[in-house]
């Protein structure tokens, strides 16, 4: 007979501190890079400490970066992080669906701070409702690679010779390239519409007069809502996934 009783031990703080171990060394990582690309770009190692430890937003976090070295305004800062981070707020709805009566309002606002993709991966796949002490030990990890992990890029950022910083930042960008291509190459309309958002891009970058009237943070988001609308206007109902 199956046991439909939740299972009281995946449901503590100690079971969501294990589970988040491997999202945590996968952050050290990647945030390793940003922190390099951070003080190459400009920024001091507290400072980007304090990017990483208030945003948990890898792409967020880049585009966030490249808006404050070019001096971008805020109105530009708040748009990019909206579009780019609007998935987070989905997520969020969806997890606020297998929480169980200990988290309360005021411990969604916290616990909504630390969902990423990946946290939100592995909540979302427990077999067990979450509590709000599973889901807050689920983020410590996650939350201390992050940061530390930036900690430790800047500060080798900040020692390496340039050589060696420059082709250690471009980590995060692979990283990028990493979720994208395997996507794309099972899926016409993925790739397709990342292609849009490429020569997108490469107009604002190379065209002088767009590159001088259009800054690279706006660009960005003109980019990606112009591929994100012709994808859902003209591939909303393709099912063609996943054919290798």
């Amino acid at each position: 007979m199956k046991n439909d009783k939740p299972n009281k031990r995946s449901n503590t703080f100690k079971q969501g501190i294990l589970d988040g171990i491997p999202v945590a060394l996968g952050y050290l990582s990647v945030s390793f890079s940003f922190g390099i690309l951070a003080v190459t770009s400009g920024l001091s190692l507290w400072q980007a400490v304090l990017v990483s430890l208030f945003n948990l937003t890898s792409a967020g976090q880049v585009a966030g970066l490249s808006i404050m070295t070019a001096s971008g305004g805020l109105v530009e800062m708040a748009i990019s992080q909206v579009v780019i981070n609007l998935r987070y707020g989905l997520m969020a709805i969806s997890l606020s669906q297998k929480t169980d009566e200990s988290v309360t309002v005021p411990a969604r606002f916290l616990l909504a701070y630390g969902i990423t993709d990946e946290i939100f991966g592995v909540a979302s796949g427990a077999d067990h409702p979450i509590g709000r002490r599973y889901q807050l030990g689920l983020m410590v990890l996650p939350i201390v690679g992050w940061t530390l992990g930036t900690f430790i890029g800047a500060a080798a950022g900040a020692i390496f010779p340039d050589f060696l910083s420059n082709a250690l930042a471009i980590g995060i960008y692979g990283m990028f390239v990493s979720i994208v291509v395997p996507k794309a190459k099972h899926s016409r309309s993925i790739l397709i519409c990342v292609m849009i958002s490429v020569v997108i891009s490469a107009l604002f970058y190379f065209e002088p007069h767009l590159s001088s009237a259009v800054s690279g943070g706006f660009a960005t988001i003109i980019a990606a809502i112009t591929a994100a609308a012709i994808g859902a206007a003209f591939f909303a109902s393709d099912k063609e996934e996943g054919a290798s």
